[in-house]
């Protein structure tokens, strides 16, 4: 009976089985592409099968993380290589079951492709060519630095650089940028200065500081232009109103009788390496520009480190000292050597006016002074050339007159009779400077006893004033530049008053000029570009003609 039972229900799983239908395999995959930048390194899909399957990639770079499955559904991470070409490439993930086939497409970005065959590059003072080759799968730009690096040419890959000498004797540093796509290789240029010392050189400098100073008839400033700054690091020349300097400006200047321009100059506004006091190439080829207009017209030339922020003109003290004469000497030495293949016609002078405030100096005021002359002169004879004779132009405290003839020390010299001395003036100050309700507009004997001429200050002043000045140095063989003088131009007076101020600042312009070349002294009157009220402008510069010719022919007439 048992065995019957057993038989019957073998037949009825028999049957059973006959009957079941077979499955037919299904595969879904979550999507048919991927695609992916060159850098990435993972990706995903799912897979929903019926029957179990496999999953195999036509690349290497691309596997997935499972090769086999179960039904149901599975996720399947691929395994990505970043590509290092530039071009792009494609994978294909197949997964199979039975005879069905599904394929994912992988596609993958090519890399963008930026190298450079040279970073860097060592060049002397004297400068050359720069080249290399640039390997990039897209459009690439360059950029560049400095204005000392220029572009000879770029053909393909190629790319030409010129590097041009440099005038300093610091080192200095460039870089050209070249980019692509967010990717950027540096090139960079390091050039060696020109040697501090040269040998000495005497030629285009055989006169003597008293020699030199009878070829100086008389001078002008151009005041507000290359000295313009808000403080020790921001200048721009046109900052205080002034257009740019030209040969125009200068050849006008020059044919209305001036043979000499001082020229005011800051230099720390422009300093581009605060450790080593480095002064853009791009200012000293502008300052050099400058001075190039007036050597062309047989001019002769003064300049300074002016007021430049006042980190050198307001700081005659002990504290400061060590400070200033460091950074007195990076600049003069930087620019004497741009300035040492000039001649004669180009003159230094160390400072401006050189003050702790307007009363009487101490005894630290004066020697704290004194050493910024003398780090000056070291300075520039330290860089031979020519600037082993080039005439050299120090300063009294504050320029003073009255303190140049009680304290001026002249600095020591290893040259002999190479140096002048220079001083301002603006006395009386009520009528030359101030503007006040108390200003004066008058002077002069013609003018004696009425109200608007101030109680001092007069010809005799003058006189007396200048004559200390032949006493103390001219007569001893060291010429005096009276660096500054003028009078600010009263334009809002009535008309019967503003003829007569007219007539008291010619006079005034004539008398000054005229005593300063009886004494010995060089005349350069103070310009500052301004032509309006209360303003010592004689040329207009934007329209480059003169404002005052009655005011320039009082000027030239005293000079001669």
């Amino acid at each position: 009976m048992r065995n019957i039972i057993l038989f019957i229900c073998f037949l009825i799983t028999l049957a059973c089985k006959e009957k079941a239908p077979e499955v037919t395999p299904e595969i879904q995959l979550s999507t048919q592409q991927i695609a992916l930048a060159d850098s990435i390194t993972t990706a995903f899909f799912h897979i929903k099968s019926n029957t179990k399957w496999t999953a195999s990639s036509s690349a290497a770079w691309c596997k997935p993380s499972i090769l086999a499955g179960d039904a149901g559904t599975n996720r399947i991470d691929l395994s990505i290589e970043v590509n290092g070409q530039s071009q792009s490439r494609e994978a294909t993930i197949s997964i199979a079951s039975g005879g069905v086939t599904q394929q994912l497409k992988v596609t993958q970005a090519g890399a963008n492709i930026l190298k450079v065959s040279k970073e860097s590059f060592d060049f002397t003072f004297a400068g050359g060519e720069a080249s290399f080759e640039v390997e990039a799968s897209g459009f690439f730009t360059k950029d560049v630095s400095s204005s000392w690096l220029s572009e000879i040419s770029s053909t393909g890959g190629t790319v030409k650089y010129r590097v041009s000498e440099n005038p300093n004797h610091l080192a200095r540093v460039g870089k050209i940028t070249v980019s692509m796509a967010g990717i950027s290789k540096i090139v960079t240029i390091t050039q060696t200065g020109k040697a501090l010392k040269i040998a000495d050189d005497k030629n285009g400098m055989p006169n003597d500081a008293p020699a030199l100073a009878q070829k100086i008839k008389v001078g002008w400033n151009m005041g507000n232009s290359l000295e313009a700054v808000t403080d020790s690091f921001h200048a721009s020349e046109t900052l205080w109103g002034n257009p740019k300097a030209s040969k125009p400006l200068i050849d006008l200047v020059k044919k209305a009788g001036f043979n000499a321009i001082r020229l005011p100059i800051a230099w720390s506004g422009y300093i581009e390496d605060r450790t080593t006091q480095r002064v853009k190439d791009e200012w000293m080829l502008r300052v050099r520009e400058v001075v190039d207009y007036c050597i062309q017209n047989d001019m002769y030339i003064i300049i300074n480190i002016h007021w430049d922020g006042g980190w050198l003109e307001n700081n005659p003290t002990y504290a400061k000292q060590a400070e200033v004469n460091a950074k007195q000497k990076a600049l003069w030495e930087q620019i004497a050597v741009v300035f040492r293949d000039y001649d004669e016609h180009l003159l230094f002078a160390g400072t401006n006016e050189v003050h702790a405030d307007y009363n009487t100096p101490k005894a630290e005021n004066l020697e704290v002074q004194m050493s910024y002359n003398q780090t000056f002169v070291d300075a520039v004879r330290s860089t031979g050339g020519k600037n082993t004779w080039r005439t050299l132009v120090v300063q009294s405290y504050n320029t003073n007159i009255e303190l140049a003839k009680e304290y001026l020390v002249l600095p020591k010299d290893p040259t002999q009779n190479r140096m002048m001395v220079e001083v301002h003036y603006y006395d009386p100050y009520d009528f030359c400077l101030e503007i006040s309700p108390t200003s004066k507009h008058l002077w002069g004997k013609d003018f004696k006893g009425q109200p608007g001429v101030s109680n001092w200050g007069q010809e005799e002043w003058v006189d007396a004033t200048f004559a200390t000045m032949k006493t103390k140095f001219v007569d001893k063989g060291v010429p005096v530049v009276l660096g500054e003088y003028a009078v600010n131009y009263r334009a809002a007076l009535p008309e019967p008053v503003l003829k007569e101020h007219d007539k008291a600042r010619n006079y005034y312009l004539y008398y000054v000029t005229k005593a300063a070349k009886k004494n010995g002294m060089l005349p350069f009157y103070w310009d500052n570009g301004g032509t309006g009220n209360n303003a010592s402008g004689l040329f207009n510069r934007p329209a480059l003609s003169i404002a005052y010719p009655d005011a320039v022919k009082a000027i030239i007439d005293g000079a001669n």
